[in-house]
């Protein structure tokens, strides 16, 4: 196992680094330290053909706006704060709005836009990165001095894990993802309406039109939420379930899982061979299958389109800030946060 650091020059006169990860199975990870980005994943398909299996851009000046946060770590709020405020020990908050009148994943300039501090280290089994950042009190409306220390792990089994810790010297919120897009065919050989997903989750947040929640839990019996024996993504593109209306003809839903299975998550294309899971200690995932990605953006391999990714995107509610009965994002002054997200590749 290796990894290899490279310097990327943009033509802004910035200077950002490189990570190069592979293992003795093939597996290759490249990742950024602007925004803990993670740029490919190159794993074999069942012919033993390596090809990328996520959503990058050709160019890397274009990850300096990246208004879909391709591969970025998310933080400090995963998700949409609805009103952009949220109220704690009496006080309110208020954040800045990046998405209509909300909030949308930590805000315009979060952690998907800070260069972090790094550290790699080589071990006989496993390769990796430590990112860490500290970002202050009030940075983007956030109470608290945040420590944050993330972690991307590749191992022999072909699995990569992410390990997120945090604390902070005041009560504060923290629930922080990765929102990298998936698409198992290879190179964007084709979108991910086949792909077939299996969720240990047996119900999901109910969304208004803005995409905020509404503080109500549906069931998923009879309807194509209910992944539990797997499903095709196609099914949720061609509903007419209003959830998905208000989606843009997809999934961008929080599920709550059911921790019934050893794997929370499974999807897999038929065509290529690859099949990932996703085992995780978070209480839910946001699941986002690309509807609003648009058209005429360069990808490494490609044009953008809809539906060319599919985001897994493990976390807390952002719901409970408003709710009551929500997985909590709430972080007590001097507690340590700890989460872990771990995804594994076969073909």
């Amino acid at each position: 196992m290796q990894i290899k650091q490279e310097q990327i020059a943009l033509s802004t006169g910035q200077n950002w680094k490189r990570f190069t990860f592979s293992n003795d199975r093939g597996m290759e990870l490249s990742c950024l330290d602007f925004g803990g980005i993670i740029t490919e994943i190159l794993v074999p398909d069942k012919n033993g053909r390596k090809e990328n299996i996520v959503v990058g851009y050709k160019n890397y000046e274009d990850y300096l706006d990246n208004p879909n946060f391709f591969g970025a770590l998310i933080g400090r709020v995963a998700g949409r704060i609805e009103g952009s405020s949220f109220s704690l020990n009496g006080k309110t908050y208020r954040l800045p709005s990046n998405e209509g009148e909300n909030h949308l994943h930590g805000g315009p300039d979060a952690f998907h836009k800070t260069i972090w501090q790094t550290e790699t280290f080589e071990k006989e089994n496993m390769v990796g990165v430590v990112f860490t950042h500290q970002s202050g009190d009030g940075e983007n409306g956030y109470p608290g001095n945040l420590e944050m220390k993330i972690t991307y792990t590749l191992d022999n089994t072909n699995q990569f894990s992410i390990t997120y810790q945090g604390s902070a010297d005041k009560d504060t919120v923290l629930t922080t993802t990765n929102h990298s897009y998936f698409n198992l065919s290879g190179d964007l050989q084709s979108d991910i309406r086949n792909h077939e997903v299996t969720l240990d989750s047996s119900q999901f947040v109910e969304l208004d039109e803005a995409l905020i929640p509404t503080g109500n839990k549906l069931d998923v019996r009879g309807t194509v939420f209910d992944f539990r024996q797997g499903r095709k993504i196609e099914d949720g593109i061609q509903s007419d379930n209003q959830q998905n209306i208000y989606a843009g003809h997809g999934y961008d839903h929080y599920f709550i899982f059911d921790k019934k299975k050893e794997s929370q998550v499974t999807a897999a294309d038929q065509h290529s061979g690859r099949k990932m899971t996703i085992k995780t200690d978070q209480p839910g995932m946001v699941m986002y299958t690309s509807n609003g990605l648009g058209e005429g953006l360069q990808l490494k391999e490609r044009e953008s389109a809809q539906y060319l990714g599919i985001c897994f995107e493990t976390q807390a509610s952002p719901a409970s800030l408003h709710h009551k009965g929500f997985p909590s994002c709430f972080l007590p002054a001097g507690e340590d946060y700890y989460s872990r997200t771990m995804f594994q590749f076969f073909s």
